[in-house]
């Protein structure tokens, strides 16, 4: 009569017919060359959704559009989001848009706004130095005792 394994059998791994269970050790994990070591979105090109579209639209038999897209690696949402965008007209929108934050255009003005602020910035630099040399000028005729004109000039 065959013996029914009992609690301590099965947490010592013993198997019903009372011998022992092979121990399964896992192979190393090696890079495989056909793996990336970091997944990528994969992206279609507009010719590529245009011709999975017109493959469907082909397929007539029952289950021809879920071979097409089981072959592609497609879901069905997405195919519907194609029909709807090529339905609309929008091929512009068939081809891969550029991820991520969206680039400012240049603004025609900011050439001549940085010109005007590099010439406002030297002629503040000329008004600084002509207010030092009139400064200077009035302490010298201070001391040599030159009167000066009510409006700052040497009469």
């Amino acid at each position: 009569m065959p013996m029914l394994p009992t609690q301590n059998d099965a947490e010592a791994g013993a198997a019903p017919d009372g011998g022992r269970r092979p121990t399964v050790v896992a192979a190393p994990a090696s890079a495989s060359p056909e793996l990336s070591s970091r997944p990528r979105r994969r992206t279609f090109t507009a010719r590529d959704k245009l011709r999975v579209l017109a493959e469907t639209d082909r397929a007539l038999e029952t289950g021809g559009v879920g071979a097409v897209l089981r072959r592609e690696g497609v879901y069905s949402s997405t195919l519907c989001d194609w029909r709807r965008q090529r339905d609309a007209g929008a091929f512009d929108a068939l081809t891969p848009v550029k991820r991520g934050p969206k680039t400012a255009e240049p603004n025609p003005l900011m050439a001549e706004v940085a010109s005007l602020q590099r010439n406002n910035a030297h002629l503040t630099r000329c008004l600084a130095r002509a207010e030092a040399i009139i400064a200077v000028q009035k302490k010298l005729a201070d001391l040599l005792g030159i009167p000066m004109a009510p409006d700052g000039g040497v009469p």
